[in-house]
């Protein structure tokens, strides 16, 4: 077998009727994977995903196996794995063998999943375009000159080419939903405590939260199923019982409300993205829906406050990095020139601009200014979705106001960089869920539809995404060639 089956529904069916085993697929996945030209990939744990399939096959043969067990999937290289090098995309972790797994992969490898690597990022998760990487960038599986979108461009490249059947990325201020889109599938972040963080390198701990890519709503749902519930070793979690997310994949859209806020139809939006969305609106009341505008007027603040909270948190979180425990340690004549000069050759441009902003909000004379207006702001933008969620069921909005760009397009401009997360990170802000579906192509390149849900309504959020992906034909990917 050289190719993956399209979905993990799919694979499923053929492990249970014996007519692949899990070998078979983690053998595809890594001859796919190992053909990869997008530098998804910083990598491939082929004695530990054999191993893996190994003992998958034996339980599937038992008949008492997960639905994922025997799956291929792929890890952001943020997230850590026992045994098995995690760098978060920088140098200054190069090397860095984590003693534990986080929780999100203790909870597959209790399925059966089998993962097959590390996939590559921006630096700490600090991007929207997979650029800031300390190994390269990766390329869209669509038009290799341009971006995949960040900083999980590597997970959501591994899925769009075929690589693996899902994978976990972290999304911060659209690191599911943004790289979903531009890549052409599906990504979702859940409200915050859904999802351990237990052993994901800290980026801005009261954004960050773990969720799946893949090829369709129900696959990204069953993935959920699996990684959602209370962690001890995570305080944030929150002791919700063991949800079937799956529930009303097939009741539709009819009766439901759908809210539209104006203020996220921008200027600078380029017209077919514009098109593809309101096309997939139209699509949905077709189907029995109620479009209902709805006011999120704060939107046009979500991204000064995301950009003083989340460089706050990350100076903070990264302070740990300091040459003296783990990790690059460049020595120097004493401890403060060691700590300079291992930042200095530890860490990327744009992970020490963010440090630098970070530290700056934080600063004796700023703090009052700066970081405690920003979560007073993110209070008033929190109420205003509470405000929009009790005239609606779900949000529909477009996931990013552009398609792929060029690689190295904005790179020398930091603010048109950070506008690309415009519509995805007052999710963050506001701790909700949210998922990235295909809604057709501009310019021949993927568009990404984006639907939330109030918090803790995944169920309702899965719901709305599965009616429109079954009414349309927007699961184009790029061209699938054999390993």
């Amino acid at each position: 077998m050289t190719a993956l089956p399209p979905s993990i529904v799919d694979a499923a069916k053929l492990l249970r009727a014996r007519k692949t085993s899990s070998l078979e697929l983690t053998e595809a996945a890594l001859s796919r994977a190992h053909a990869d030209r997008f530098n998804t990939w910083l990598l491939l744990a082929d004695d530990h995903a054999r191993a893996q399939a190994k003992v998958a096959d034996e339980r599937l043969n038992r008949g008492d196996a997960p639905l994922l067990c025997g799956i291929p999937w792929a890890c952001k290289d943020i997230i850590g794995t026992k045994g098995i090098e995690t760098t978060a995309a920088s140098r200054i972790l190069k090397g860095y063998v984590p003693p534990y797994s986080a929780t999100v992969v203790e909870r597959l490898d209790a399925e059966g999943a089998v993962m097959v690597g590390k996939t590559n990022l921006d630096e700490f998760a600090m991007g929207s375009s997979n650029e800031n990487s300390a190994f390269g960038p990766v390329k869209n599986p669509w038009c290799v000159e341009r971006v995949p979108g960040g900083s999980s461009g590597g997970s959501a490249v591994a899925v769009a080419a075929d690589e693996v059947l899902f994978a976990l990325g972290t999304d911060t201020g659209g690191s599911i939903r943004q790289p979903a889109a531009l890549s052409g599938v599906a990504g979702m972040k859940p409200t915050y405590g859904r999802v351990s963080r237990y052993g994901v390198v800290a980026f801005a701990s009261s954004l960050d939260q773990v969720g799946p890519f893949t090829h369709t709503v129900e696959d990204a749902a069953i993935v959920c199923e699996a990684l959602f519930g209370k962690d001890p070793h995570d305080a944030t979690t929150m002791p919700l019982a063991r949800e079937d997310l799956r529930r009303d994949l097939a009741k539709g859209v009819k009766g439901l409300r759908i809210g539209v806020p104006k203020e996220f139809f921008i200027e600078g939006m380029e017209p077919g993205v514009e098109k593809a969305v309101r096309d997939a609106l139209r699509e949905l009341e077709r189907q029995g829906a109620n479009i209902v505008e709805v006011s999120l007027s704060l939107t046009d603040h979500g991204l000064a406050v995301y950009y003083i909270i989340q460089p706050a948190e990350a100076s903070s979180n990264l302070a740990r990095y300091d040459g003296v425990r783990y990790g690059l340690r460049a020595e120097g004549p004493d401890l403060l020139e060691t700590y300079r000069r291992t930042r200095g050759q530890g860490f990327g441009a744009e992970v020490k601009r963010r440090m630098i902003l970070g530290t700056y909000a934080l600063s004796a004379g700023y703090y009052d200014a700066y970081y405690v207006k920003a979560q007073k702001v993110r209070t008033l933008i929190k109420a205003e979705f509470d405000a929009a969620f009790a005239k609606c069921d779900a949000i529909v909005t477009p996931t990013s106001p552009t398609v792929a760009f060029k690689i190295g397009q904005k790179v020398n401009d930091p603010l048109a960089m950070y506008l690309n997360d415009v519509f995805t990170l007052p999710g963050n802000i506001a701790g909700l869920p949210g998922i990235s579906i295909p809604c057709g192509l501009s310019e021949g390149l993927p568009v990404g539809l984006q639907i939330m849900a109030n918090s803790f309504a995944e169920a309702t959020m899965f719901r709305v995404a599965a009616a429109y992906e079954r009414a349309t034909p927007h699961q184009a990917r790029p061209e699938r060639k054999a390993a």
